[in-house]
């Protein structure tokens, strides 16, 4: 790492101020307390949004359905006392990380047993949390179930699925190319500048409302298909939050439902406490690229249903083959020549839709903090669902680094 890398890192963890805001406080609120949908994707409004979300967005759900939660065991496990070695060689304690971080839930689970559960910010554990980009995650392994139950052929084109494509960056790509960030799209995820390709994509899902004067899409099936290609299609890993947009249309035609309702099948097998949800775009779809919300210990019985090779309460809700294909990983040259990334999570592929370190384990992440890690050598799952005030933080360095040192330590 370098003198600069180190040097942010420390500023980062010496500027952290994880202290509550005093927002949404009164009947009603005071003006500057108020959290709308013109503020809470900037701090600190989002540090009440994120765990608020449904209060403020229009939504799709996920049914639980109608059996009683599954319990989580206990296991006897401390944790407190956790270090780990920063990205800057210093020796930083979960505590210091955990509130550095912005988090606002932080699950841990081995053996499938709880041994770890914290609440922060407000948040607690019937609370809803949106997970943003860990949703690709979850609606890539749907489209790999696809794939294995063959209802979707990962070998054709998108145009072949969904025509109203042809023309755009994703027209001519393989819905394998879709799956593992492979087209050539002329589009950046810049999340500060307005007209940019991520916040075309915002305001087309309805997560943040265009600043005067900008044109908009009215929905993500009007702006999936003008974008544009920027080159020849696979070779690369090219990470796009619309790709994985494109990727749900097909996946809708192919399977004749909608994500949040694929989801569905799978939840409610999970023995889930609340229903999910995703928030909608403005024509009421699901945004499966970055929009689902759920409980703290739901996304852990997820995890723990895919570390179980796709089973949970005696059923099999996901396929084990479908599991074992995304656990094969990717091809890690072309994930290890995209400096940023690599840099990040080195060791690391990525397939359908999943960060995977081969045969090991499986990584989902979004911005602000989230993630779900399913390690499979050492049969463990840690959920982490935060409000960083950025979008992208020097300090993901070091939260990769905590995860992958508690699982190794269980």
């Amino acid at each position: 790492m370098t003198a600069e890398l180190d040097q942010a890192l420390a500023s980062a963890y010496a500027a952290a101020d994880p202290a509550q805001p005093t927002l949404m406080q009164g009947f009603p609120p005071a003006p500057e307390q108020l959290v709308t949908w013109h503020n809470f994707m900037r701090p600190p409004y989002n540090r009440w949004a994120f765990h608020n979300l449904g209060r403020i967005r229009p939504s799709v759900s996920v049914e639980r359905g109608d059996q009683a939660p599954s319990a989580l065991q206990r296991g006897a496990v401390r944790l407190d006392d956790f270090h780990f070695e920063g990205a800057s060689g210093r020796r930083v304690s979960l505590e210091e990380h955990l509130q550095a971080t912005c988090t606002d839930g932080w699950l841990v689970m081995k053996d499938g047993e709880v041994v770890q559960e914290r609440y922060f910010n407000g948040h607690e554990a019937h609370k809803r949390h949106i997970m943003f980009s860990v949703t690709k995650s979850l609606v890539g392994l749907l489209a790999q179930e696809l794939v294995e139950d063959g209802r979707l052929d990962d070998r054709r084109l998108a145009l072949d699925y969904v025509p109203e494509l042809r023309g755009s960056a994703f027209g001519d790509a393989t819905v394998r190319q879709l799956l593992d960030m492979a087209v050539a799209i002329d589009y950046q995820e810049v999340y500060d500048d307005p007209a940019s390709g991520s916040s075309q994509f915002g305001y087309a899902c309805g997560l943040t409302p265009p600043p005067l004067g900008v044109q908009a899409f009215g929905s993500l099936y009007e702006y999936l298909p003008a974008t544009r290609k920027s080159g020849e299609h696979g070779g690369f890993f090219h990470y796009v939050t619309a790709t994985t947009e494109a990727l749900a249309w097909v996946m809708e035609r192919a399977s004749g439902s909608s994500c949040a309702e694929q989801l569905r099948d799978v939840w409610q097998g999970l023995g889930c406490e609340r229903d999910g949800f995703f928030v909608a775009d403005p024509w009421g779809r699901n945004v499966a690229g970055a929009g689902f919300n759920a409980t703290l210990r739901d996304m852990a019985r997820y995890g723990e249903m895919v570390l179980r090779g796709g089973r949970a309460n005696g059923r099999q809700l996901l396929s084990g083959k479908a599991i074992e294909a995304v656990l094969a990983g990717g091809d890690p040259a072309i994930y290890a020549a995209n400096e940023v990334f690599s840099q990040w999570s080195p060791g690391a592929t990525y397939k359908s839709q999943w960060y995977v370190y081969p045969g090991e384990a499986l990584l989902a992440v979004g911005i602000h903090g989230q993630s779900l890690y399913i390690d499979f050598e050492r049969q463990v799952v840690i959920v982490k669902q935060s409000s960083l005030p950025e979008a992208e933080s020097v300090l993901d360095l070091d939260s990769l680094r905590l995860i992958r040192a508690l699982a190794a330590a269980l």
